[in-house]
């Protein structure tokens, strides 16, 4: 399912370009994984599994890209919209998804159904991430990826990565595939939704007023890119990890949980 490296590189440009965003802007939506309590917007429950880089409070490795990409964040919310349009995530929590694992219904769903859920989903990976060190290109050089641009999805805003080269892109998506075409794993309900789109969400769509001028949002937030291009932070993928997520503000693991060091 996952592009190959120049239909990723072609896809992703298209994403921030200014016609993108005007034409994204008119499909926005309220997301559902924040919700309004008391005049302020809380997380919302949204339970699941996940396959991570360390979150940024935690990745000492990222310090100044995250660094760089709060700065972005704090941008964004600057710009002068309604201030209950975007609703940030903590930045401690800023992370790039390596793989989607499972989540909200199908999450309940599959650990309701089998106790020992947890355990063997950590397994099941402990065993791919040995399998994959053994087919691994033995490459020195670090996997390193660098910020594109401001992208816009239907619920959430984020930016964008591409990688430094083809070789950075092959070792993610060879991790991929190892782990959709997994029979283990999809014996416990993991598959594939999406096409890989590395980005980090700086936040989701709050309140959407009817009167909104989404012409102008688009311009906003294309102006604000242009601004950006300057400045390409890296992000070194050092490591991934496994994951669960009670809603979408903390990323956690239990020491013994596995985890894939490049």
């Amino acid at each position: 399912m996952d592009d190959n490296y120049q239909t990723y590189l072609n896809r992703v440009a298209r994403m921030t370009l200014p016609e993108f965003y005007r034409t994204q802007v008119q499909h926005i939506q309220e997301s559902s994984k924040f919700r309004e309590n008391s005049g302020v917007r809380e997380a919302a429950p949204f339970p699941g599994y996940t396959l991570i880089t360390p979150a940024a409070g935690e990745d000492r490795e990222n310090v100044a890209f995250y660094k760089q990409i709060e700065t972005y964040q704090r941008s964004l919310l600057e710009l002068p919209v309604n201030c209950d349009l975007i609703v940030p995530v903590p930045p401690a929590s800023f992370h790039l998804t390596v793989a989607d694992l499972i989540w909200d219904h199908a999450f309940v769903h599959a650990t309701e159904k089998n106790p020992q859920f947890e355990q063997e989903l950590n397994s099941c990976l402990g065993d791919l991430f040995n399998q994959y060190q053994q087919l691994r290109s033995k490459a020195t050089d670090p996997i390193s990826w660098q910020m594109l641009g401001l992208i816009v999805m239907p619920r959430a805003i984020g930016v964008c990565l591409i990688p430094k080269d083809e070789r950075c892109y092959e070792e993610i998506i060879q991790l991929r595939r190892l782990i959709y075409q997994n029979r283990n794993l999809m014996g416990l309900g993991i598959e594939q939704h999406y096409h890989f789109t590395a980005h980090i969400t700086l936040g989701y769509f709050g309140e959407i007023f009817a009167e909104l001028d989404r012409i102008k949002l688009s311009n906003q937030l294309s102006d604000l890119n242009q601004q950006w291009l300057l400045s390409f932070p890296e992000i070194l993928i050092h490591r991934v990890e496994l994951r669960k997520f009670d809603n979408m503000t903390k990323y956690y693991r239990q020491p013994d949980w596995t985890s894939l060091d490049f």
